[in-house]
């Protein structure tokens, strides 16, 4: 009995941080509409949102954890594989290119990563093939933790929150950087894809 309301507990935190780390995201991609209303404070207030969801996901990634030793009785028999090392190593393929992305991305960002400015000029090295590196990069390692952890349920809970955030969250953000950036951004956008490379067209 003890167990099962434990297990409750994390995964009722890992919805509310998952959302909690998704709302504060999109508050925090948007510093010129934001700005528009409250002025240059909306800059200040755009990290300190980025910051607080960093926060929440962190809290997810330890629910995630947790659910190792209480996961929901319900879905308890919904595991990858009896070996483990199945899962792990799925996880390990999936993180490992995702991580060498996601550094790239916060590289060529540098201190926008964290702290949105409106000094900050439209971002070099990953980003010239394609304009959400750390998005491709930070979000399918939730998919790769769920591998690891032997659990398609926590497989299927990540990847629908990918699914369904990930446009949500590329359309807010683009908006507040064509409003940002102007023509220069729209013609990024055509000339670059938001989560692959575009394929060049052959003359």
């Amino acid at each position: 009995m003890v167990q099962t309301i434990i297990a409750l507990i994390n995964f009722s935190s890992l919805i509310i941080s998952l959302l909690g780390m998704g709302y504060l995201y999109l508050l925090s991609i948007q510093p010129v509409k934001r700005s528009e209303k409250y002025g240059e404070k909306a800059w200040k207030d755009c990290k300190k949102f980025r910051t607080i969801g960093g926060f929440f996901e962190l809290i997810s990634v330890i629910n995630l954890i947790i659910w190792i030793w209480f996961p929901l009785p319900i879905v308890n028999s919904c595991i990858i594989s009896p070996n483990i090392w199945i899962g792990i190593t799925i996880a390990i393929c999936i993180a490992t290119p995702c991580l060498i992305i996601m550094i790239l991305g916060v590289k060529a960002a540098g201190s926008e990563t964290l702290s949105p400015s409106k000094d900050t000029e439209m971002y070099g090295g990953i980003y010239k093939y394609i304009r959400h590196p750390q998005t491709l990069g930070e979000f399918p390692t939730f998919v790769a933790l769920s591998f690891a952890f032997n659990s398609w349920f926590l497989v299927m809970i990540s990847s629908i929150f990918i699914i369904l955030y990930t446009p949500i969250m590329i359309h807010y953000e683009e908006k507040d950087l064509i409003r940002r950036f102007g023509v220069k951004y729209r013609k990024y956008q055509e000339t670059t894809g938001a989560l692959f490379p575009k394929l060049k067209k052959s003359k």
